[in-house]
């Protein structure tokens, strides 16, 4: 009798975690470049009270009997399914067509992060930067030869171009390039963006702030010509980068919802299961009155 109290208590539990879950899916709706969650469950150690027998030839084989004592979760998957792009406009908005991950650095504890959402921006130094400070990484010199912060200034100008001459637009090409245009005219490459992808993603962890840590956990595919092992975009299997446009959420709100009614019926189910063997001891008990 008390198992099925057991059982109805950890269904109410893993439910309720389950409940969290879509409630925080839901509330990620408009954040840029989130991943939805999903939760997966698993049934716990069964109790045996006779094993399994094999047959012979003069007996047939024994069943096992098991009775179950409830669910468990076993995961909380992350679904890296492309979410869709929008428009936006502003250069320094970036939305990643494809597989991979934005890599950016921490300038306070110096530790990298991977991050989908690419609505960045120009600090005071005219570093490309993501809302938190944290500095989005790459190619930081015009020979693309050394890693580093990407900025988005004047140096590495042509030598034939006016040393007076200022940065007078800008333009991030799909495969990271930072195309810069001088007041006088001239044009060169600043920097490029790089990306990295990872052969185990759900390894990733959450950090806040739309980033990921656990890099190394989940597996840099470190195929690049960059020391990081990060590629260009549009190469080793790397998506591409669109600018002027954000990538949304990935939450398809018709099916959390529709998640959010199983799991409510399911929790019901499950308290009445701890009601039911509540009235059934009480029956019990009152045998000897």
């Amino acid at each position: 009798m008390l198992r099925s109290l057991n059982s109805g208590v950890s269904g109410m539990q893993q439910f309720q975690a389950r409940m969290d879950v879509i409630g925080n899916n839901i509330a990620n709706t408009n954040t840029t470049g989130y991943k939805t969650s999903r939760m997966d469950f698993a049934d716990a150690f069964s109790q045996t009270y006779r094993g399994a027998g094999a047959g012979s030839g003069t007996s047939s084989n024994v069943d096992p009997i098991q009775v179950g004592t409830g669910v468990i979760s076993t995961a909380i998957k992350t679904q890296f399914t492309q979410g869709a792009i929008t428009r936006t406009g502003p250069p320094t908005d970036l939305a990643l067509s494809g597989d991979g991950f934005f890599l950016v650095n921490d300038p306070v504890g110096n530790a990298q992060y991977a991050t989908r959402a690419g609505d960045f921006r120009l600090d005071q130094s005219y570093r490309l930067v993501t809302n938190a400070g944290y500095r989005v990484q790459g190619f930081s010199d015009s020979g693309l030869a050394t890693e580093g912060d990407i900025v988005v200034d004047g140096v590495g100008r042509p030598p034939a171009s006016d040393p007076l001459a200022t940065v007078s637009s800008y333009s991030i090409s799909r495969d990271g390039k930072i195309q810069v245009r001088l007041s006088d005219g001239s044009e060169f490459t600043r920097g490029q963006i790089l990306l990295q992808r990872f052969s185990d993603p759900n390894a990733l962890t959450k950090q806040g702030n739309n980033v990921y840590t656990s890099l190394t956990a989940a597996g840099p595919l470190t195929s690049g010509t960059a020391l990081s092992g990060a590629s260009a975009p549009g190469s080793n299997g790397l998506g591409i980068i669109e600018s002027g446009a954000l990538e949304l959420s990935n939450v398809d709100l018709a099916t959390e919802f529709t998640s959010m009614i199983v799991t409510q019926r399911s929790f019901q189910a499950n308290s009445r299961i701890i009601t039911t063997s509540d009235e059934m001891l009480q029956e019990l008990v009152n045998l000897k009155r």
